[in-house]
């Protein structure tokens, strides 16, 4: 009796991805023009803009791309990582990244600036980069060489225990890898569907032991970076993916099981996929716009004669936007951020408010008198 197939590797069509061409012409409009506004908005910057621009994009991606794995890593030190290999003003003495940091940016940049062939010594080099212990968590693993096991993604335990995906037989991986990595680099299909189909097609071989959704996010902004001409692609998947990390993983569950796709369909995947990277871009002019907002306050606000408090406050409400500083800026606030007296703290704000810097939102007053930023007024 013939086994039942259940994965969508087993399919007599795999690896052919079809999908509705009609249902995606649209949306694949549309992303290609906010990936023009996107590059258009970045050409009109200054290069100190651009280069912070650069340096948010890579630490979001990162950053997002390790926590939608649980691993939480440390801002400060991911920044750090970036700002040694992009920043010309990098102070080493205040240097706060980490070995692991440093391999980390590696893996992003070289998927980022390097558009040479993937290859298998390639990834590998970024699997290690991964795991420079060669331990993921408290368990050792194959490091920079493809898994020598089966391999199962499942959650519960016991008589609870869900199989979510079976990943091909490991004695199969070299042949699947191969077939793989030529359609990478040599497919001229549309970036926008290549780059969704790698993305699926390297998690459903799932070829380490562990690090196969960051690499597929690596090998998604390698495509994407290459084929748009970007020389730097200014947006973070990750933070997208991570913004919508329920729906990554029942979507990827339903494209790969064929109890759910009995079709051999993946007009939901590439339609889902495709509105991630219109996600991305929306963040990225988003943090566009707080860069530049960040850039014009300082140029009118330079010669004010402003003190380290009141410039660490006014950063911090330009950090979160005019009007998103959560609850405004309280006197209380202001001690906690600067750790000034109540005293004190009323005498700074009340500086800012009258250069023009701060403003007094409605709505509140007395005790509970709140502020926000500044950006367009004129500054007195």
């Amino acid at each position: 009796m013939e086994e039942t197939k259940k994965w969508i590797w087993q399919h007599k069509n795999y690896p052919n991805f079809p999908y509705s061409h009609a249902e995606l012409d649209s949306l694949l409009s549309k992303v290609s023009r906010n990936t023009g506004i996107l590059e258009g908005t970045i050409s009109s910057l200054n290069a100190d803009n651009i280069t912070s621009i650069q340096i948010d994009a890579v630490t979001n991606e990162i950053v997002a791309s390790s926590e939608i794995e649980g691993e939480i890593l440390n801002r400060d030190s991911v920044r750090s990582s970036v700002r040694k290999r992009l920043d010309d003003t990098f102070d080493y003495i205040n240097d706060s990244s980490t070995y692991h940091t440093d391999g980390l940016v590696d893996v992003l940049m070289d998927s980022s600036f390097n558009h040479k062939p993937l290859t298998t010594q390639r990834l590998h080099g970024w699997h290690n980069a991964l795991f420079p212990s060669g331990y993921s968590g408290l368990h050792k693993i194959d490091v920079a060489k493809y898994r020598s096991e089966e391999m199962s993604v499942v959650s519960g335990r016991g008589m609870k225990e869900k199989v979510h995906y079976e990943a091909p037989p490991y004695t199969t991986l070299e042949n699947e890898m191969d077939v793989f990595l030529e359609y990478v680099n040599t497919s001229k299909d549309n970036p926008y569907i290549k780059s969704a189909i790698v993305h699926l097609w390297f998690v459903i071989i799932h070829p380490y032991d562990d690090g196969n959704g960051r690499i597929a996010r690596a090998i998604t902004n390698y495509v994407l970076s290459k084929e748009l001409g970007f020389n730097y692609k200014y947006f973070s998947i990750s933070s997208a993916v991570k913004d919508d990390k329920k729906n990554y993983y029942d979507i990827l569950e339903r494209t790969n099981k064929l109890l759910y796709n009995k079709k051999f369909d993946f007009t939901e995947w590439m339609t889902w996929h495709t509105n991630m990277i219109n996600h991305a871009i929306t963040i990225s002019l988003e943090n566009i716009k707080i860069v530049v907002d960040k850039t014009k306050f300082w140029d009118r606000a330079r010669n004010l004669n402003l003190n380290e408090k009141q410039i660490k406050v006014l950063n911090k409400l330009l950090d979160a936007g005019e009007g998103k500083f959560e609850g405004g800026l309280t006197n209380k606030k202001y001690r906690s951020i600067t750790g000034t007296t109540q005293v004190t703290a009323s005498r700074h704000i009340k500086e800012l408010v009258d250069k023009g810097l701060l403003r007094e939102v409605e709505g509140h007053g007395g005790r509970s008198t709140c502020y926000d930023i500044v950006l367009k007024n004129k500054i007195i």
